[in-house]
């Protein structure tokens, strides 16, 4: 090797161990586990943090090493309860604003407060945009946001918001089960956009849409099935399980109407109330979630399967600390 051949390599090297020490990884209270396999995937520790709470219910955190000048990744979902998670990723936000850290990223794999994107009555909150304002005004310079509800909720935030998907993590696990007259079922018109995507890498599977009039907040009544189920796989896509009413009427339909298997598949397993009770009546073969939120064991049941995230949010950072495209991730 030249010698000027080998000051470059070396003028790379120093680079990318630079590149690499100003990455500084936290991680708050909602999700660890996932925050500990995105520190494995980049090869870094998680940044030491003290976090506490008084007995009022205040919250208290101190960053317990030098961040000045680097770029900081806080990983919080505002998942159950959604109000001290929020919170807390507010407060370690300003911690490290008030630390002197060069750039703040928040990287929230589900964002709670997200379902009230819209006024649909009158005197009504648009709590997306108040999430992402508190989130703003709380220092953070970039958000890294997985599968919100909306796409529009991108545009709520006043600082880069780079949106990424679950869906490869779930579309790799389903094409390794072999299923055979597949049929891609949005569960109600508002979700066909996402449907439609993830047919078209499924092998470009037929779509089906399920007419769904709901009546009150996680009350929902199905109506009738657009598309042709008969005898075939269907695998129902959505962004979030709450209640899992819709996914239950919907799998009621589906075999009402003569498909052979129904799976669930969604990147937010939030299983509010009875969610539980109705994924494991028997209706599903397998209900496909992700672990943005974490799945305590009280929620496990045997049709579950929970795919990690993890490297797609550590390949995600390192894209974003390198300043090279996140979107051909997707591609």
């Amino acid at each position: 090797m030249s010698h000027s051949a080998t000051v470059a390599l070396q003028q790379s090297i120093l680079q990318t161990t630079s590149s690499s020490n100003r990455l500084r990884l936290f991680s708050g209270s909602a999700n660890p586990i996932v925050a500990n396999e995105v520190a494995r995937y980049l090869g870094i520790d998680l940044g030491p943090m003290i976090r506490k709470q008084f007995a009022d219910g205040e919250m208290y955190v101190q960053i317990q090493e030098s961040i000045r000048g680097c770029d900081v990744y806080l990983i919080q979902p505002s998942c159950r309860p959604v109000n001290d998670h929020l919170m807390e990723l507010l407060i370690m936000i300003d911690a490290c604003r008030r630390a002197s850290a060069r750039q703040i990223t928040a990287v929230i794999p589900y964002y709670g407060y997200a379902r009230a994107d819209r006024k649909t009555a009158g005197r009504e909150s648009i709590t997306a945009k108040l999430a992402a304002n508190l989130i703003t005004q709380a220092g953070a310079g970039r958000v890294l946001a997985m599968d919100l509800h909306s796409a529009q909720i991108q545009g709520y935030f006043d600082i880069p918001c780079d949106h990424v998907y679950g869906s490869p993590v779930i579309l790799d696990y389903l094409n390794s089960k072999n299923l055979d007259d597949i049929v891609v079922v949005s569960p109600d018109v508002g979700g066909v956009a996402r449907a439609r995507a993830f047919a078209k890498k499924l092998h470009g599977a037929p779509l089906a849409i399920i007419d769904k009039r709901r009546q009150a907040h996680n009350v929902a009544e199905v109506m009738n099935v657009v598309g042709d189920v008969q005898g075939k796989t269907a695998i129902l896509v959505d962004d979030m399980i709450d209640t899992a009413g819709t996914l239950q009427e919907g799998a009621r339909l589906l075999r009402k109407e003569g498909a052979k298997q129904v799976y669930a598949c969604a990147t937010h397993p939030v299983f509010s109330g009875p969610a539980v009770d109705r994924l494991s009546g028997g209706l599903f073969e397998e209900v496909i979630v992700t672990n943005t939120i974490p799945v305590p064991p009280e929620k496990q049941f045997e049709q579950l399967t929970v795919l990690t995230v993890a490297n797609l949010l550590g390949e995600t950072i390192w894209r974003i600390h390198e300043e090279s495209s996140v979107s051909s991730m997707f591609r």
